[in-house]
């Protein structure tokens, strides 16, 4: 009987052996720095075996490296983890083992980051690696790493395993763990910074240059910047200004994309060339065509309206500037002074954390407002209403965006406070987190009391705070 078992049995698939190779060399590789002999010669004979450079399985060479040596394989990363599902529902083992290949080198550069002092080129090197990886997943590079620091880990051991329903499979679909990627990448970045010694690095203008700035590093200098002086002081200030530059084009973009108002048809539209509306003016026209001569006898000219009814709007930014918020703080610092360009917008922008800061003077200024912001420290929003009510002229006119996690030492004070205003007629926005992946903690005490008060909390990607803001404003 086991005779007949063992003749009768299918061969064994040599595309799914090399496949399960090489995820069994990731799992090894990520749980333990120690290089498995027997794995890496086995893995280095799949790569070859399948026309691939070894320099796949190099831990030194970034993902950037290998493709420039190999332009051919750049597309392959993109989308590499959300693979599209074949239409004839059958597998392509050899091309799942040319997957398991890629996704190994950017899973690993990525995630096995090793220990000891980072230096500016390798965290440069990692960032390059991360944005492979975010690409990878369908997302641009960056997209991710907005997620707040210290979230669990990805995968939170789904979709690893070699047998079964992980990598045992086809390659697998990883999509459904980008909310938890997201963070965890932030969480890596922040702690090889954290390795980093920064300052001297800061003081050499070569190494600083090789730095790419980010949402972790920007925390750092942030801490720092007090501590800071000449060369190193200036580099940091270089590196501040070109990430609020970046986020601020990203956000504008938002911005201008969102509803502008209704055309105001009760102001003539401005008789330039820019305004001509030349279709409506060759369509009122017609009956002066002449045939004969094959010309177009134009009476009048028509002009697009562009004058948009707009009412002057006062917008009170109150951000909660303790450290688990910096992401919100630099979003809507950049945010407030992109409202503060809008005409007919009275911006106003406080930061608060035991004490509270009036920063409306530099509000259409993004990185002075910044430099001028002290992270850490508890939370007591009631020194921020304090500076926010009397700002209150109109409360028809006026929107508050208060943005924290609402973990207060004076709950009840506070909140009724909030209510006050929301009562007054004031539109009240509280918001839980202001960044790109929407991931962040919220108070649930301070949920459910603003749920019932009929202002619920938004707690999501930046753009839906965006949105809310053009809906009033506008």
């Amino acid at each position: 009987m086991s005779e007949q078992t063992i003749e009768g049995a299918p061969a064994p698939d040599p595309d799914e052996n090399r496949r399960q190779v090489l995820y069994w060399r990731l799992l090894a590789r990520l749980f333990d720095p120690e290089e498995q002999a027997g794995l890496e010669s086995a893995s280095l004979a799949v790569v070859e075996d399948i026309g691939l450079p070894p320099a796949l399985l190099d831990p030194g060479a970034s993902v950037d490296s290998v493709v420039q040596r190999h332009p051919e394989l750049a597309a392959e990363f993109d989308g590499l983890m959300t693979p599209e599902p074949d239409e004839d529902g059958g597998r392509d083992r050899a091309a799942e083992v040319r997957r398991a290949a890629l996704v190994s080198k950017v899973l690993l550069n990525v995630f096995a980051t090793g220990s000891g002092t980072v230096t500016a080129e390798q965290l440069a090197r990692w960032q390059s690696d991360a944005a492979w990886l975010e690409r990878a997943l369908g997302c641009r590079p960056g997209e991710l790493r907005g997620g707040r620091a210290g979230a669990n880990r990805a995968g939170g051991g789904q979709g690893v395993s070699p047998t079964g329903t992980g990598f045992g499979g086809p390659t697998p679909d990883l999509s459904r763990l980008i909310p938890e990627i997201g963070p965890e990448l932030g969480s890596i970045e922040a702690g090889l910074v954290k390795r980093m010694h920064l300052r001297e690095v800061l003081a050499d203008p070569a190494l600083a240059s090789q730095l790419t700035p980010s949402m972790s590093l920007i925390e750092q200098l942030l801490r720092d910047k007090d501590n800071l002086s000449g060369v190193a002081l200036a580099n940091a200030k270089a590196l501040i200004r070109r990430y609020v530059d970046e986020v601020a084009q990203v956000l504008r973009t938002q911005v201008e994309k969102a509803t502008v108002g209704d055309i105001d048809r009760s102001v003539p539209p401005k008789r330039v060339f820019r305004n001509l509306d030349l279709d409506r003016t060759i369509w009122k026209n017609l009956t002066n065509w002449d045939p004969q001569e094959e010309r177009l006898y134009v009476d009048r000219l028509y002009y697009r309206h562009t004058s948009r009814k707009t009412t002057p709007q006062r917008l009170i930014v109150v951000v909660d500037q303790s450290g688990s918020m910096l992401d919100s703080m630099v979003n809507c610092t950049i945010l407030a002074s992109i409202f503060a360009g809008l005409p007919k917008v009275d911006v106003h922008l406080i930061a608060y954390d035991t004490q509270a800061l009036d920063l409306t003077s530099w509000a259409h200024d993004p990185f002075e407002t910044l430099l001028r912001t002290k992270l850490g420290g508890g939370t007591d929003g009631t020194v921020a209403m304090a500076l926010a009510q009397p700002k209150i002229a109109e409360p028809r006119n006026t929107v508050v965006v208060w943005i924290s996690d609402f973990y207060e030492w004076r709950t009840d004070e506070l909140f009724e406070s909030m209510a006050a205003v929301h009562r007054s007629g004031a539109r009240f926005i509280p918001v839980g987190s202001v960044t790109s992946s929407g991931r962040g903690s919220v108070n649930p005490w301070f949920r459910e009391k603003f749920k019932d008060l009929g202002t619920p909390v938004i707690s999501g990607h930046i753009k839906k705070l965006v949105h809310e803001l053009k809906t009033f404003l506008t």
